[in-house]
């Protein structure tokens, strides 16, 4: 495991939830600074070597742009597979076959991989990729190792519930969203809890 700048880490999606980037600064910055570098080291980012020897983030792009926010150059990684031998497009479609990439906008809209964005502050905000965040931790349903879970469960919410315009309306939709992901709609979700759940 080496240390790599968080502006070399490509990402491989094109959106996060800004509400689940700002929990997480708020978080890293009520640490103290040993307990901080304890949080860094304890979640390396895994990534895959790319094309011209590129790092691409596969997973935590929410954790490396909130260390960003909170002025850390440099995040520690693992290194899952490396593919930098590969044409980008035999790259991008080996991280999708392992469900590493997910090239959907904030409307989930598929989008071609060359609109991916270049840095992990970069992505746009998608209000409902934060809803699945808040719906799980109000118990909605239960966190597995499924890739990609909390992008299903926000095109779930996203086909059911109408965006939100605000912080009230955001609060409101997580209680919905909850009774949403318990109920019988949501069968087949990652994670699924159930109406007693």
């Amino acid at each position: 495991m080496k240390d790599v700048k968080i502006e070399a880490l490509h990402p491989t999606q094109m959106t996060h939830g800004l509400r689940e980037i700002q929990q997480k600064i708020d978080a890293y910055k009520s640490l103290s600074r040993h307990d901080l570098a304890m949080a860094i080291a304890s979640k390396p980012i895994p990534v895959v070597l790319g094309p011209h020897d590129n790092v691409f983030a596969i997973d935590h792009h929410h954790v490396a742009a909130a260390l960003s926010q909170c002025g850390i150059k440099s995040v520690p990684i693992t290194l899952v597979r490396d593919l930098s031998a590969s044409p980008p497009s035999a790259f991008w479609e080996t991280l999708e076959n392992n469900r590493w990439a997910h090239p959907y906008d904030d409307n989930g809209v598929r989008r071609s991989f060359v609109d991916m964005p270049r840095h992990v502050w970069d992505l746009r905000d998608d209000e409902f990729r934060s809803l699945a965040v808040f719906v799980r931790e109000e118990g909605g349903y239960e966190k597995t190792s499924v890739l990609l879970e909390e992008f299903r469960w926000a095109d779930f919410f996203r086909s059911n519930l109408p965006k939100p315009t605000s912080d009230d309306e955001f609060a409101a939709m997580v209680k919905k969203g909850v009774e949403l992901a318990r109920s019988e709609r949501a069968i087949g979700l990652p994670g699924y809890a159930g109406e007693d759940g």
